[in-house]
């Protein structure tokens, strides 16, 4: 039977020393990412001629990769290196999704289960992917929660970590919203099913603490320090589903879309409020004067 390898838009992946276009087949069923779930990425950003925190995404794919028991092969500058590189293969119009992987090719040699570090690999894909900035959005409380790092790879960007994420979505979706509010095994919020989340409540700007339980992003520290930079006061606290549900606004952040608000969480709707619409301005512009690069 064929297989249809073709990538749903433009797409340039560097794999094994050369830039190739499509979505070239690069793990057989008897890889060890294929079989046990050892593969790592990271997620940069290019759009308007901008490639904002790419050196930190290119070094927080390596710290996955050393916290799944893997050997990165590449340094973060030459994977931020290579990132520009492919960036210029576009028409420089379409905003970017910029994707440096690793995976394992082989389990050691007593103990299959775990990843042989001398068998790592790595790849870098590019593919547009249109931004949906600051287009509103609708959560549910997920009745699935977040693991705690004593039951899952926590702190690593691992492709492991996603199914549960999925199972949040799909379910949020059939119960007719666009993402989830994921809590941890305390019940208390943790992000959404795809981002970090924060809220505003008397003015002062809240996003659960960083407690081990979910990716505390790239984009949200970003976020945190511009807040602050401006005045506003931020606080990394424990936080309950009631205490979202009382906010004055809800928005996320991350890396895919930047900033998202919140029209409704179950059965509380929400208005798009002024500190979102801050967040996202003070994230473009210091985006367009620290990180402007030529497509």
């Amino acid at each position: 039977m064929a297989v249809n390898t073709a990538p749903r838009t433009t797409t340039w992946t560097f794999v094994d020393g050369e830039w190739v276009t499509g979505n070239p087949p690069l793990i057989g069923p008897t890889s060890h990412a294929m079989w046990l779930g050892s593969t790592v990425f990271d997620g940069a950003r290019w759009f308007d001629g901008m490639s904002p925190d790419l050196d930190m995404h290119c070094q927080r794919v390596n710290r996955s990769a050393i916290n799944m028991g893997m050997k990165p092969v590449m340094a973060a500058t030459d994977i931020e290196a290579l990132a520009l590189e492919g960036v210029t293969k576009f028409d420089g119009k379409t905003a970017i999704y910029i994707k440096p992987m690793y995976w394992s090719e082989h389990g050691m040699a007593n103990s299959v289960v775990a990843p042989d570090p001398d068998s790592t690999r790595f790849a870098l894909c590019l593919f547009e992917a249109p931004m949906h900035t600051a287009k509103p959005s609708s959560l549910t409380v997920s009745p699935f929660r977040r693991p705690n790092p004593e039951v899952a790879m926590t702190d690593a960007k691992t492709g492991s970590l996603y199914p549960n994420s999925g199972r949040m979505i799909i379910e949020a979706r059939n119960r007719g919203f666009d993402n989830a509010l994921a809590r941890d095994m305390n019940g208390n919020v943790a992000e959404t099913a795809s981002s970090n989340i924060f809220m505003v409540k008397d003015g002062v700007v809240m996003t659960p603490v960083a407690n081990g339980t979910f990716l505390a992003g790239i984009t949200r520290a970003r976020i945190i320090g511009l807040l602050r930079q401006s005045g506003l006061e931020v606080r990394e606290c424990t936080l309950t589903v009631q205490d979202f549900k009382t906010a004055d606004e809800i928005f996320t952040s991350g890396n895919f879309s930047k900033i998202v608000p919140i029209n409704r969480l179950d059965d509380q709707e929400f208005q798009e409020g002024p500190v979102a619409r801050k967040a996202l301005e003070l994230y473009m512009d210091w985006a367009r004067s620290a990180t402007r690069i030529a497509a």
